[in-house]
């Protein structure tokens, strides 16, 4: 680009330079099951990407919450079949699933320390899997180390697997703040496999639904009605149903970050986050007792009713959308949401001004105008979100 000259008075001059270039960021997302069965080539085949001249060495980070016994034998007995290509550098490290590895930098600098000890470089593979929390710490700790090391992920709930997970985003909270430390840093891959998901308990593989319920209302009514339709299958585990749930989520995750216009996230519009100013809020206020997918449907079923309040979506789509989270076995009422504060405002309230400051610039909050369209806003009027709240809670009630 051209310089830009800016002259002041016949002495003095200001130039200015731009510098402009461009990265490429691509990573495949793959769905299979059995992805550490020896005869399964797509682990050892991701990590070359075709380079054959050399072995690659990989470093495991597991979240304490699988059957780290099982899975650390099934790991060996894959390298030990891939040997022309793979190393394994050391035996696993395992870490907390959940807010508590996010909980501060505590995990992140036991990674760091590993990473360190272990002589991982920047040709050298850390592999996480286990649930968002563990990919987001994991994943910040290799965006840092070495200013970036090669990163797999391998999401091993609903919720990773259909949203989190094929983000480019990492973090871990500090001094309670979510996901205050982090960065934007796409993995090298992310490798889906479908046989994890049935090792989740029932509650954790129904919260993971919520997220796919939330990018279909915002991006793709066919999808919406596909789920009203599939609700049965979706509430019981079927494979074929769940799949497709998660392999079109994921889709429609990855076509938001990459045809957006704004996958760092430079603006203040999150329309991926359809619903979670007062989730994040509500899962704060209920010390993560709620989970994050739980506190996704509420926020959900909130901003729908609220949409219908402001008339922006048309009267009785908030029943039929409430209905469908209902009938996948989500609740859409908490009673920490009539919490308040010492000034006596309901607390989820103050969650606006948290998610404002997360987002930096105007409040920017995604409401909807129809089955697969979403709007932004700028404003929220409190009386009609206490309306809308109340609405929930008679819900419950019944």
């Amino acid at each position: 680009m051209d310089n830009i000259v800016k002259n002041s008075g016949d002495d003095a001059s200001t130039v200015v330079r731009w510098q402009q270039f461009s990265v490429p960021y691509q990573f495949p997302v793959a769905f299979v099951r059995g992805l550490f069965n020896p005869a399964n080539p797509l682990f050892a085949d991701t990590v070359a990407r075709g380079d054959t001249t050399k072995r690659h060495r990989c470093f495991f980070i597991i979240d304490e919450g699988l059957d780290g016994t099982a899975l650390s034998a099934s790991i060996k007995s894959y390298f030990q079949s891939h040997t022309g290509q793979l190393e394994l550098i050391a035996d696993p490290m395992f870490v907390p699933g959940g807010e508590i590895v996010k909980k501060d930098l505590a995990y992140v600098e036991r990674m760091l320390s590993a990473i360190h000890s272990h002589g991982i470089d920047r040709h050298s593979y850390v592999v996480a899997i286990g649930g968002g929390a563990v990919l987001d710490a994991v994943g910040l700790a290799t965006a840092t180390a070495h200013r970036g090391i090669r990163h797999i992920r391998i999401p091993t709930t609903v919720l990773s697997q259909n949203d989190s997970g094929v983000g480019v985003k990492n973090a871990v909270n500090f001094r309670g703040v979510k996901n205050y430390v982090g960065t934007f840093a796409p993995p090298w891959a992310v490798l889906n496999d479908f046989d994890f998901l049935s090792t989740l308990p029932t509650r954790e593989r129904v919260a993971g639904l919520a997220e796919a319920i939330k990018v279909a209302l915002i991006r793709d009514r066919e999808f919406y009605l596909w789920l009203e339709k599939n609700v049965d299958a979706l509430a019981t585990f079927q494979p074929k149903a769940e799949e497709h749930m998660v392999r079109r989520s994921a889709e429609l995750h990855m076509d938001q970050i990459a045809n957006g216009g704004d996958p760092f996230e430079t603006g203040s519009a999150r329309p991926l986050d359809f619903g979670h100013w007062s989730a994040h809020k509500l899962e704060a206020l209920t010390n993560h007792h709620v989970r994050h997918g739980e506190a996704v449907a509420i926020g959900i079923a909130l901003d729908t009713r609220y949409s219908v309040l402001a008339g922006l979506l048309p009267e009785g789509e908030d029943e039929r959308i409430v209905v469908l989270l209902e009938g996948l076995g989500l609740r859409v009422w908490h009673p920490a949401l009539d919490n308040t504060d010492r000034d006596g405002r309901l607390s989820i309230l103050v969650g606006l001004d948290e998610f404002q400051e997360h987002l930096g610039g105007a409040l920017t909050i995604t409401l909807l105008s129809e089955l697969g369209v979403g709007v932004e806003v700028n404003e929220i009027d409190s009386a009609l979100m206490e309306q809308a709240m109340g609405w929930l809670k008679a819900r419950e009630r019944h």
